[in-house]
């Protein structure tokens, strides 16, 4: 057998089966694995460098989530038929694998490790992003890679009051949270979560329903590492040897303490630099082989010291409380022309909201692998190199930024309102203008404000706040509102953004091997605290509801509803019809497949003359009512008139004015401007006007009282030639 170090392994998730597969595929990757959950598949590898990366401080591991379009039948929309650079969802779905599993690799390897998980078959009902997490932690488990697992994870959704494991593609749709829980077999490693303001308990409860699953997969892993697993290999660590370490720290640390003792991270960074300046003039020349790990040390020190203080003297670096807050401000209307301006402050991290309105079709189209194909409320966070006081050419969005930006759009989707109570595009642009520690709740404030101003209705107000952690054995500090130092120094960064109801967000990262249950539930509490207070005491005061009418640079926009049927006469044949309605009014206009018509534009006269032409091609015009209309065509026997783009109607000759009409060209030409009044169809259902009657009712004019005889009676031509308009032959008589 070509295959002889195949093996499967079957369990349940879920009440669908998961199949796991290895020795078939990828076998020269350091760990490999098919994951097949219901019909999702998902091949899963992990590969290590043999020796370390040279010159770098972190550990340098990839991640990559491939979507590839052929798993659900689909060929790429792209010029050259092929998948491009990872969509945004690929991006988070990376994100969220790498998250659980980071913290469980040893702080001091170099090596890089390259983690790819390839979407080969998608089930709706199976989410891949869990079949990939799965799926990477078995890989890494059964490969020679140093790392401290496995984790397992699990979606968990709220339908009908029921907590549900991976819910299916039905249940999603109808269910209240989808929350994703990472574990190890006693922690809770990850929490990502997006819900309809639920509540502390109901969420903290959701969580462990998760966990509890996740423990169950765990064991399973771990059976499939003990039969396949390989020995973890060793690897040259990268920490300072113990002893510089000592002596580096005994040198700098009074100086280290004194750095650290401040609010304003400025002052902070100028005083840490004669400390590292002093401490390479003193150990250069004792560690000549380990200069760089100098700066280990000093990093190493002041994390020694921001630990301690925390959890021996409960003191912050910068003087606050626990559970007290930086100071905060909200303005509103910062930029003159934008639709909607908020800004939010807290401490030295502050973000720019603004927001724009579009139409319909700006909603954001998406070639993905899940069913979604676009959305019309989009949410982007820019984090420019200025924010932190430093120099960077922008390369556009990295991943970081796409993840805030999808953390704010979550927190904010639930209190969006819907396309029939809003009929607008909303995006939103959060601009980082100056960053120290959580700019992703921070955009998760100034987005509300900037909706309030825009007078977008939005349900509720919405806040975010991040929680930290300091752990010591089973002794653990939390603190609200981390600031950049207690973020990097710390074990958890827990956001959480919602209402005063309840939770809409959660983003949970960690540096240590997970949570316990009673952490995760002091996070919540003081984190709804922390929101409320924003909320109440900072946002409403400065906008307390949403405005009631829109900025002037606003689109306007109006919507009614067609026959389906209809569809193809307003947009004409090669768009032509639709296209002449757009450019008369100077309107945009956009119609979906159930016949909704969403005319936008600045000007609401316009938008309303739109609306009648529209109506007029795709309703029967009343019998009786007054249109202008332009000539088209002669024929001996009348004219026919366009009364709106493509709804055309015929004037019969004896209908064309008030008196007695020889011929057709002496009353009016192609072209000429005309009242009509419509008159009941004819037997076959077509469109009659008559020129005589829209004169009586509208000038007054009859036979008798006509005493233009013998003036040249048609409309004057377009192209300004002689003719006698109806209203100017008005005045001459007069």
């Amino acid at each position: 057998m070509i295959f002889k170090d195949f093996r499967k392994f079957e369990t349940t998730l879920a009440g669908r089966p998961l199949v796991i597969e290895t020795g078939m595929m990828a076998q020269l990757a350091g760990g490999s694995c098919l994951v097949r959950y219901g019909e999702t598949e998902v091949l899963c590898n992990a590969t290590m460098s043999d020796k370390p990366r040279e010159g770098i401080d972190f550990f340098p591991m990839s991640i990559d989530f491939e979507e590839k379009l052929y798993s659900v039948g689909k060929i790429p929309g792209s010029f050259q038929r092929r998948e491009g650079r990872p969509s945004e969802k690929s991006i988070l779905a990376a994100r969220v694998i790498d998250r659980p599993i980071r913290p469980l690799f040893p702080k001091d390897m170099r090596n890089d490790v390259g983690i790819v998980a390839t979407v080969m078959s998608v089930d709706p009902d199976c989410l891949p992003e869990i079949a990939a997490m799965i799926g990477v932690s078995i890989a890494l488990s059964i490969s020679s890679i140093p790392w401290a697992g496995p984790i397992a994870g699990c979606s968990v959704g709220l339908v009908d009051g029921q907590f549900v494991i991976n819910p299916t593609a039905e249940q999603r749709e109808k269910s209240e949270m989808a929350v994703t829980v990472a574990s190890t077999d006693e922690l809770i490693a990850m929490i990502e979560a997006g819900a309809n303001e639920i509540d502390n308990e109901t969420m903290f409860d959701g969580i462990m329903f998760g966990h509890k699953e996740n423990q169950k997969l765990v064991e399973f892993i771990k059976g499939i590492q003990a039969e396949i697993g390989k020995p973890k290999i060793d690897f040259p660590s990268n920490d300072p040897d113990p002893d510089m370490y000592q002596a580096v720290k005994d040198f700098v640390i009074e100086d280290v303490k004194a750095a650290l003792d401040t609010d304003d991270k400025r002052v902070r960074d100028e005083r840490l630099n004669p400390i590292y300046a002093a401490a390479h003039e003193k150990f250069d020349e004792v560690y000549p082989d380990d200069i760089a790990k100098i700066d280990d040390c000093i990093y190493k020190t002041q994390k020694y010291v921001v630990r301690r203080w925390l959890l021996d003297e409960g003191k912050r670096v910068d003087g606050r409380g626990l559970d007290d807050m930086r100071p905060l401000d909200a303005r509103v209307d910062l930029l003159s022309r934008v639709h909607g301006s908020g800004m939010f402050t807290r401490g030295q991290t502050q973000v720019l909201t603004v927001t724009t309105l579009g139409t319909v079709g700006d909603a954001q189209e998406l070639d993905g692998i899940d069913e979604q194909e676009s959305k019309r409320y989009i949410h982007h966070y820019n984090f420019p190199s200025y924010s932190v006081g430093e120099t960077k050419p922008s390369r556009g969005p990295g991943r970081r930024e796409i993840g805030h930006g999808a953390l704010a759009e979550r927190a904010l989707l639930p209190v969006i309102p819907s396309m029939e109570e809003f009929p607008y595009t909303i995006r939103l642009v959060s601009e980082v203008l100056s960053s120290n520690g959580s700019t992703s709740q921070a955009s998760i404030c100034g987005s509300t404000l900037s909706l309030m101003a825009a007078g977008v209705p939005i349900k509720a107000p919405v806040a975010g706040i991040s929680c930290g952690l300091v752990t010591e054995g089973d002794r653990f500090i939390t603190m609200v509102d981390i600031q950049g130092l207690e973020d990097f120094f710390g074990d958890m960064d827990f956001k959480v953004g919602g209402t005063k109801k309840g939770i809409t967000a959660i983003q949970m990262d960690t540096k240590v091997h997970g949570l316990t249950p009673a952490i995760v539930k002091e996070a919540l509490e003081k984190t709804y605290k922390a929101r409320c207070k924003i909320i109440d005491e900072v946002m409403l005061p400065v906008i307390p509801e949403p405005r009631k009418e829109l900025s002037k640079y606003a689109p306007k926009l109006i919507t009614t509803k067609i026959d389906p049927e209809k569809i193809g006469d307003v947009i004409g044949k090669q768009g032509k019809v639709i296209q002449k309605i757009c450019a008369e009014c100077d309107v945009k206009i956009d119609i979906e497949d159930d016949g909704s018509v969403f005319i936008a534009g600045l000007d609401m006269d316009n938008l309303n003359k739109a609306l009648n032409i529209i109506n007029t091609i795709v309703l029967e015009p009343e019998v009786g009512a007054i249109y202008k209309g332009v000539v088209t065509r002669l024929m001996s026997f009348g004219a026919f008139v366009e009364i709106a783009p493509g709804r055309e109607g015929m004037v019969h000759i004896s209908h064309l004015d008030v008196k007695h009409t020889e011929r057709v060209e002496d009353v009016v030409n192609v072209g000429d401007e005309i009242i009509v009044e419509v008159l009941p169809t004819d037997d076959q259902g077509r469109l009659n006007l008559s020129r005589r009657n829209a004169l009586i009712k509208v000038e007054g004019l009859t036979p008798e009282n006509d005493i233009s005889e013998g003036r040249d009676r048609r409309p004057p031509r377009r192209d300004g030639g002689r003719g006698g308009h109806d209203r100017d032959r008005r005045n001459n008589r007069r």
